[in-house]
């Protein structure tokens, strides 16, 4: 079954531009599907895969042959699991620049872990991001009449204006399960797609261990994976805090050194990601300390072996922040947060494009109380709008200020 991505209009618009496409993203996010989606509607075209070790070896080794045999005489070339080329950045410009092809690769690393010497890519290609489901990718698959009715909503937010988005009890009550349910199961389309609650922790756990199997040993050839998977434990259980460095070294037993290497590591193979202080006086706010979050919620949870619904966790919280942070991410909003020297802290900077910008504070429940929370950061940046992100309320936030369900995000 195959859902639409939101990723496949984009790539459709430059299908016949002359650069190679790049597809880069997490295993099992659907790259594979969405490949396999474009290929079949054209004439002239070729899909291959580069965990056929046959033609892979054709491809580093007999670049000639591998042109014979599979460019000559087609308009279109896609390759998947292109990271498992050596040398790919290279043969990559000699096919670009010998033939006429349009190629599309596809990598589950960022894109210089999936193509290697990227260097002689430069003006050749266009990388896409693919991610697990956003949101509305979620309900779209799980919920037709769900989808319709977040569109609806989603339209009547207007970001540039401090103001309380109103939703009818009904309507949220729907959103909010659906919610919650992402923000326990995440968003890998597989994992969406079944709907028994133990099948889909069983595709999580082999979804990380499949991690651990390629990515970890494959690219860093790590025998001694227990201390990463450690460190991943770790991260997991600072979501939405400054990361911690000496207490992450001292739970994996590596140095610090170690420790920033493999959260580099981690951010390329999108796991987790750093997202940054935001500042402009250096004097009054903090501008080093980086807080980390996970690109998926369901991951996230299958490596701490917690999913228990919201109101049951002490981690609800995070968990909920966390949720705005991804939604963030796979929009390619810049993401910061703010914290002054004497710990007034607002959870997000949303750069949304055109020197736009708003600060959110997340909460899981919200109340009047925490809208007070953004009075600091309305000191600091009084032309800055305001918003408290929330999954449930008391009521005592409306007509106070900027305010809106998560979900609407």
């Amino acid at each position: 079954m195959y859902i639409k991505r939101n990723l496949e209009e984009t790539i459709l618009r430059y299908l016949n531009a002359p650069e190679i496409i790049a597809v880069v993203g997490p295993r099992q996010a659907g790259k594979t599907s969405l490949v396999s989606h474009l290929f079949e509607g054209l004439k002239g075209a070729v899909l291959l895969s580069f965990e056929d070790q046959r033609i892979l070896g054709l491809f580093e080794k007999n670049i000639d042959d591998f042109i014979t045999a599979y460019v000559r005489g087609n308009r279109y070339l896609f390759i998947d699991e292109f990271q498992y080329a050596h040398s790919g950045g290279k043969l990559l410009k000699y096919i670009y620049d010998t033939q006429k092809i349009k190629i599309v690769i596809s990598g589950s690393s960022a894109i210089d872990l999936t193509v290697r010497a990227t260097k002689y890519l430069v003006g050749r290609i266009l990388i896409f991001q693919l991610y697990p489901f956003d949101f509305r990718e979620y309900v779209s698959a799980t919920d037709e009449a769900a989808a319709k009715l977040l569109d609806v909503y989603r339209e009547n937010i207007d970001f540039t204006r401090e103001s309380t988005t109103s939703i009818p009890k009904s309507v949220h009550a729907i959103l909010l399960k659906h919610y919650e349910d992402y923000l326990l199961f995440g968003g890998y389309p597989r994992v969406v797609l079944e709907q028994n609650r133990t099948s889909k922790k069983e595709l999580l756990r082999n979804i990380y261990n499949t991690y651990f199997l390629r990515e970890v040993r494959d690219i860093l050839g790590l025998i001694d994976d227990y201390k990463l998977s450690n460190l991943i434990q770790g991260l997991a259980l600072q979501i939405g805090n400054l990361i911690e460095y000496n207490e992450l070294s001292r739970l994996s037993e590596y140095s610090f050194s170690s420790v920033k290497k493999y959260i580099n590591f981690f951010e390329k193979t999108y796991i987790c990601r750093r997202v940054r202080p935001y500042y402009t006086n250096k004097r009054t706010e903090i501008v080093k300390n980086p807080k980390i979050f996970f690109f998926d919620a369901g991951l996230r949870n299958s490596v701490v072996n917690d999913f228990r619904p919201l109101r049951e966790r002490n981690d609800a919280g995070a968990l909920a922040e966390n949720g705005i942070a991804m939604e963030a991410i796979k929009k390619e909003y810049q993401l910061n947060f703010w914290r002054d020297k004497k710990k007034h802290e607002v959870d997000f900077i949303v750069s949304m494009g055109e020197d736009r910008r708003i600060a959110v504070e997340s909460r899981r429940y919200a109340t009047v109380y925490d809208l007070r929370i953004l009075a600091t950061i309305k000191n600091a940046y009084p032309s800055m709008p305001t918003f408290l992100s929330y999954c449930e309320t008391d009521g005592s936030i409306k007509g106070n200020g900027g305010a809106f369900p998560a979900y609407l995000f």
